[in-house]
């Protein structure tokens, strides 16, 4: 249950809290009233309610997602919680069982988890090896509709870089992208002839007028620096797009000279980087006994370069992550936690909320007269108290309205996990 239910009508939220980031202001935490009137922050006055220094935001945008994975882990666990684990498992339910009507089911249930949550904006990963593509688009474009009222949708496809050829199937993939308004997106790991696809991979991007999104270095192999091949060939092409880049786990395994040579071209090259803490820190360094890296990149060093740097879900209840909710303040929590974000600057705020908008060019966030009331509200007056306990009864405001949080029942799926 949320902590207030508020009255309708014009209403004027008074003694609220917000970081000063997402408002221009300098230092940390600000007070701040905001008044609503049909679906818009206002200058008129209404119905005062004093919130008692409560927290606010504006609606979260996640912006590294994987719809079509998620929630299969009852019929598809991880046998040992392992990379290699997860896709094989995946491959394997993906054969078998993602028709469109699974799929619609499973990501139609996972937005309604990031409705309630508070998110207003999400790009999902679509696994796009034929045939998958055919169904996996056709399926993303009917929900895409569906939810326009509701969470903003993009989705790029996704195959390994072993696939992007010109005598593959992926130049059809592209065109599939390309008619759905996507995004090109492939996984980036070292290949003898990476160098070339890269390049390739851009030339079909440019061709049909798409952005990139790239898997990058998702592991711990300091040898691996396919994010190195990206920056410099987007450098040398001209390729002007916008080019996303995410996980880069790597970089954290690096000699210092030798990731500060590269976050310097991801800096030149202007790419946005998006770190996924959770599945990172659940995947990276699994071995017989205990974990001692992180996985998480180098977000501080890459910030401090100027580059857009993000967070984000990614997997949900898949054999990437066996957990996550499609939360953004659980993302903001474990991410201020892994990532020592706390005591970092006073603007990490802008990695879930400001930053992801502008990388992938959905509205930008406001807390100012004239954006639409799209709020998350929660009873925390402060960072400590936020992060202490999940907010589990936080208010979620969409359009000015505050809308009935009641997360979908798992017992909905169980018809989709029977084993064959």
């Amino acid at each position: 249950m949320d902590f207030l239910t508020l009255p309708e009508g014009p209403v004027t939220l008074k003694n609220l809290t917000a970081p000063g980031c997402l408002l221009g202001q300098q230092g940390d935490l600000v007070s701040l009233d905001l008044s609503i009137a049909e679906g818009h922050l206002t200058d008129a006055a209404g119905q005062a309610v004093d919130m008692a220094g409560a927290m606010v935001f504006p609606a979260f945008v996640d912006m590294h997602t994987h719809l079509d994975k998620g929630h299969i882990w009852p019929r598809a666990p991880n046998p040992d919680g392992s990379f290699d684990g997860a896709l094989r498992t995946v491959a394997a339910d993906r054969s078998e069982r993602w028709s469109a009507d699974d799929l619609a089911a499973r990501m139609d249930f996972a937005l309604r988890c990031a409705y309630a949550h508070g998110t207003r904006a999400i790009r999902t990963h679509l696994d796009s090896i034929p045939p998958q593509d055919e169904i996996s688009w056709l399926v993303f474009k009917e929900i895409r509709q569906a939810w326009k009222d509701r969470i903003a949708l993009q989705a790029a496809c996704l195959v390994g870089c072993d696939s992007v050829g010109r005598d593959t199937g992926f130049p059809h993939t592209a065109d599939l992208v390309a008619e759905a308004g996507g995004i090109l997106g492939m996984v980036a790991y070292p290949v003898p002839d990476i160098d070339a696809r890269v390049r390739l991979f851009l030339t079909l991007a440019k061709d049909r007028g798409l952005e990139a999104d790239f898997h990058v270095d998702e592991t711990l192999d300091p040898s691996s620096e396919t994010l190195r091949v990206i920056a410099e060939a987007v450098l040398e092409t001209g390729f002007e797009a916008p080019v996303t880049v995410g996980h880069l786990c790597s970089l954290s395994a690096q000699a210092p000279e030798r990731a500060a040579s590269t976050m310097d071209l991801v800096a030149e090259a202007g790419l946005n980087v998006v770190s996924l803490p959770m599945c990172n820190l659940y995947l990276q360094d699994r071995q017989d006994g205990t974990p001692r890296m992180r996985g998480i990149t180098l977000v501080h060093e890459l910030k401090a370069r100027g580059v857009n740097v993000s967070f984000a879900s990614d997997n949900t209840r898949d054999p990437f992550y066996a957990y996550g909710d499609l939360d953004m303040i659980e993302v903001m929590r474990e991410a201020t936690r892994i990532g020592h974000l706390d005591h970092a600057g006073t603007d990490w705020a802008r990695s879930f909320t400001t930053n992801p908008a502008a990388a992938c060019g959905f509205a930008p966030p406001r807390l100012a007269p004239g954006a639409s009331a799209d709020l998350v509200i929660c009873r925390a007056r402060n960072w400590t108290e936020l992060f202490a306990r999940p907010q589990a009864d936080r208010i979620v405001i969409r359009a000015g309205v505050q809308i009935d949080r009641t997360l979908p029942d798992y017992a909905e799926l169980d018809h989709l996990m029977r084993t064959q």
